[in-house]
């Protein structure tokens, strides 16, 4: 059976020129970076580069790179670092309801430890508009945090207006954006949205899972959270999972230009959301400006579970949600305030550069197949209790 891979926004197949990095540093260059010797030197000579080119990525200089294994830990790394700062301020934290579970849970933990929190909704259509997250700050704030790119419905924040205005309301504010959905999509630029701290993920972009960075503005000294050998600016210390990092590197390289790419796939999510507007029932859930990587759709009455195999057993594989959440019911939707069975039968469908528009229709017929199936058995249920 052929696959039809759509579920991107949870993770991406790795992209060759990835896989080629990766292999020469695991069998070549193989030395640690700390070493001080030639194989130490050249494998720092690696590291150096991958750091280099991930921070034009983001407008950024490379020392103000720190590498991690992923979105969750550098989102992690900000938070906790971020309040320890700023808690001789203030105790308030301003954020969205509708946060990654990586934000959100760490985000609960410091209310539990004496912070007020005050989460954003967003509206109906998944929107948060500047001026709700400006009007939440007080001058006695220590964190802004918000997401670039909702994961689920694929809202695009605001973020880089609502940086340049943090500091006139609240001076001692450090402004985090978790960028793991947005990071090579949309353009980026550090230094101009005023960005204290942005976390990415390298499976995300074609590159391999355990690979992550935190941008840490200079002057922003967060406190150590791994102590060791003093790698990372003593922030992370342990050896560098170089090969991964690498690999990182190697796939943002490869992945394109948003100012190229968003044009093609605005094509293609609006052919998607065309098709699935068709098929009876269906209600779309991304507003129409959210980021073209993703379309979230529901059909109430049919369980995205239900919907799910369907779909896998015909080679059509997409999510309910994040993949991070689980069974759990998608708490990005409940923060939307939509009914109890849109949420249940949600879908999300995740695109990457590769996506074909004969992936699309093809997933829009089993949809519409899918739809009149379990529809059907799903009366016959009822007709025969």
């Amino acid at each position: 059976m052929k696959e039809n891979y759509l579920d991107n926004s949870a993770t991406t197949k790795v992209c060759e020129k990835a896989v080629s990095k990766m292999v020469e540093l695991l069998s070549e260059n193989y030395g640690n970076p700390s070493s001080l010797h030639k194989k130490g030197f050249d494998a720092e000579q690696e590291l150096k580069s991958a750091r280099q080119t991930l921070a034009l990525c983001l407008g950024a200089e490379r020392d103000e790179i720190v590498f991690t294994s992923g979105g969750t830990e550098a989102n992690n790394l900000a938070l906790f670092g971020a309040a320890s700062l700023g808690k001789r301020f203030g105790r308030r934290i301003v954020s969205t309801a509708f946060e990654h579970p990586s934000v959100l849970r760490p985000l609960e933990a410091l209310r539990k430890e004496g912070f007020e929190l005050c989460l954003i909704k967003p509206d109906r259509n998944g929107r948060i508009t500047e001026d709700a997250i400006l009007s939440a700050l007080t001058p006695d704030t220590v964190l802004v945090s918000v997401m670039a790119v909702n994961n689920e419905v694929g809202t695009i924040l605001p973020f880089d207006q609502i940086g340049a205005q943090i500091s006139k309301i609240a001076p001692h504010a450090l402004f985090h954006v978790d960028a793991v959905q947005a990071f090579c999509k949309i353009p980026i630029d550090v230094k101009k949205a005023k960005i204290d701290l942005l976390s990415a993920s390298a499976h995300k972009i074609h590159g391999p899972k355990g690979a992550g960075l935190l941008y840490v503005r200079k002057g922003v000294r967060l406190p150590a959270r791994t102590l060791g050998g003093g790698q990372e600016r003593g922030f992370r210390s342990g050896t560098e999972a170089l090969p991964a990092i690498a690999g990182f590197a190697a796939a943002a390289e490869s992945f394109g230009k948003p100012a190229v790419l968003l044009p093609i796939m605005r094509q293609k999510a609006a052919l998607c959301r065309e098709k699935l507007s068709g098929i009876e029932g269906v209600i779309l859930q991304s507003p129409e400006e959210a980021l073209p990587y993703i379309v979230n759709f529901s059909l109430p009455g049919i369980r995205s579970e239900t919907m799910l195999h369907f779909l896998s057993g015909k080679g059509i594989f997409v999510s309910s949600g994040s993949a991070c959440a689980g069974r759990e019911k998608s708490h990005v939707l409940a923060s939307m305030d939509l009914p109890s069975e849109q949420i249940d039968s949600s879908i999300r469908v995740s695109f990457s550069n590769d996506t074909e528009t004969e992936q699309i229709l093809e997933l829009a017929e089993a949809v519409r197949l899918g739809s009149e199936t379990l529809m059907r058995t799903a009366k016959g249920r009822k007709q025969n209790r």
